[in-house]
């Protein structure tokens, strides 16, 4: 991991949110040698997604999307850094993953061979849900860390509503410190 390249994805409704104070919080932890880049999905721009598979087909990547294929292509570790909206991943998260369906079938991209080597991970603060609550937003991603062959480093679950929440809780701080060390 000293030479990890960590892409965190801020795809949060609310800027500067609980979510995302955690996964900064985590993120210092992560040795000096790892690069960190920050990416919120909410800049992306990302098109909605067309469904071709069974049809036309998919031809090249757009700018964008191919902009944003390399960068996650680039790193070791892909973070999701997403808080719980209706028992699920935001809209932004899911709207990136579902462009990895054109990604993997893009002329040439290899895109799924590629994501193998890699490592997901999910930071997520929720507001007081049960398990059974927050559960299928955590299997997507495990479940598609699986499907992509690659590594599920885990997921970081801390109930924080309000904003600044975090800032006051000192065990989701302590917790936030280990869990990529873990």
């Amino acid at each position: 991991m000293a030479d990890g390249r960590f892409l965190f994805l801020l795809s949060s409704g609310r800027k500067d949110g609980n979510s995302e104070a955690l996964a900064r919080e985590a993120a210092k932890a992560l040795p000096s040698g790892v690069t960190q880049e920050w990416l919120d999905l909410g800049t992306t721009h990302l098109s909605p997604f067309e469904d071709l598979r069974h049809s036309t087909g998919y031809g090249p990547l757009a700018e964008k999307a191919a902009d944003l294929a390399k960068t996650t292509l680039a790193a070791t570790d892909i973070v999701f850094v997403a808080p719980l909206y209706w028992y699920g991943l935001p809209g932004l998260a899911k709207l990136y993953l579902d462009h990895w369906s054109h990604w993997m079938r893009a002329p040439g991209s290899e895109f799924r061979e590629k994501m193998a080597s890699k490592t997901l991970w999910l930071v997520m603060a929720h507001s007081g849900s049960e398990p059974e609550q927050i559960a299928p937003a955590v299997d997507s991603l495990r479940w598609t860390a699986d499907y992509m062959k690659m590594r599920w480093g885990g997921a970081l679950l801390v109930n924080a509503n309000a904003p600044g929440t975090i800032a006051r809780d000192a065990d989701a701080l302590d917790q936030a410190q280990r869990f990529f060390l873990a």
